[in-house]
């Protein structure tokens, strides 16, 4: 991304938050999935990738369905971003009566128990609505964002999540280390949530996820290891009027050495809440090494035991 795209982009978000939320919700929805049907007949890179990863999740499908799947996933994921322009000007207590939430009472015993706890998610429905839900039912909870460019695109998302009560930790270039804080956030019994199944740093480890093997972030595992915090898979998905959200059972870390099977066991959670609502999935990146160019993939082995 050239800077003059850079700078064209962050003027678009900069609009979005600023006009969106003062049009009739018929309207921004109309328009948002207007632009995800034009999206889908473009065709573009982000609209093929989303493609060839669903074709995991759904090998059966044909030419068609896989077509129709794929639109009503960009569908999907225009319907996160006009709700994301939408809600800080959205009544919270509106919000929640549309949440459907099942398995609280795992994270309720997690807490019960002073270790704090990992919530661990995929790109699914809405988390900035999990984390609207967050705050109000526990007062908070820390994330880490991935830096954008330009800084300015980046500091307006952090500002976005911080106006709904998240504390936001960057994942690079911050002026503390954001691992030492995500620790003494669990240490203090606080909730730590993480979006999970995308290898951003390329140092994650090695996963089946249907069917295919690539390396999915060691991070969740490893802070519940270290802590004691409870491993929470959470689910999120859209509904005809709201969200649907699933709080997990707890994966069970057997300390270090259990990171790789903790991981392996979150990853198949996600498979299956995935396949349960392929259509709310939104991940546009390469998440396989057979998706990537040949001098880019890094190697996938076979997870020590």
């Amino acid at each position: 991304m050239n800077r003059l795209t850079e700078q064209l982009a962050g003027l678009g978000y900069q609009a979005g938050w600023q006009l969106v939320r003062h049009l009739p919700e018929s309207v921004a929805s109309g328009l948002f999935e207007a632009g995800a049907d034009r999206a889908a007949r473009r065709n573009k890179a982000g609209a093929r990738q989303l493609r060839r990863n669903l074709a995991r999740v759904v090998p059966q499908a044909g030419e068609a369905e896989l077509d129709e799947l794929t639109r009503d996933a960009l569908r999907s994921y225009a319907r996160y971003w006009c709700e994301a322009f939408r809600l800080p000007a959205v009544n919270v207590d509106t919000l929640l009566a549309n949440v459907e939430l099942a398995g609280r009472e795992y994270l309720d015993a997690a807490l019960a128990e002073g270790n704090g706890a990992v919530v661990a998610l995929p790109h699914t429905g809405n988390f900035d609505v999990v984390g609207v839900w967050a705050v109000r039912q526990y007062g908070g909870f820390s994330t880490v964002a991935q830096r954008l460019r330009p800084e300015s695109l980046y500091r307006r998302f952090v500002a976005y999540r911080e106006s709904l009560g998240f504390e936001i930790l960057p994942l690079t270039g911050g002026d503390t280390s954001t691992g030492r804080t995500l620790l003494a956030r669990l240490r203090a019994n606080k909730i730590v949530c993480l979006v999970s199944e995308r290898d951003i740093s390329d140092t994650g480890v090695p996963v089946t996820f249907f069917g295919e093997q690539t390396t999915m972030p060691a991070g969740p595992a490893r802070l519940a290891a270290v802590t004691g915090a409870a491993l929470l898979p959470l689910g999120a998905w859209f509904t005809d009027t709201g969200w649907g959200f699933r709080i997990h059972p707890p994966i069970r870390v057997s300390g270090r050495a259990g990171v790789a099977a903790a991981t392996q066991a979150l990853a198949d959670v996600f498979a299956g809440d995935i396949a349960a609502h392929p259509a709310d999935w939104h991940l546009m990146q390469p998440l396989w090494p057979a998706d990537l160019p040949a001098s880019a993939a890094p190697p996938v082995l076979a997870a020590q035991e």
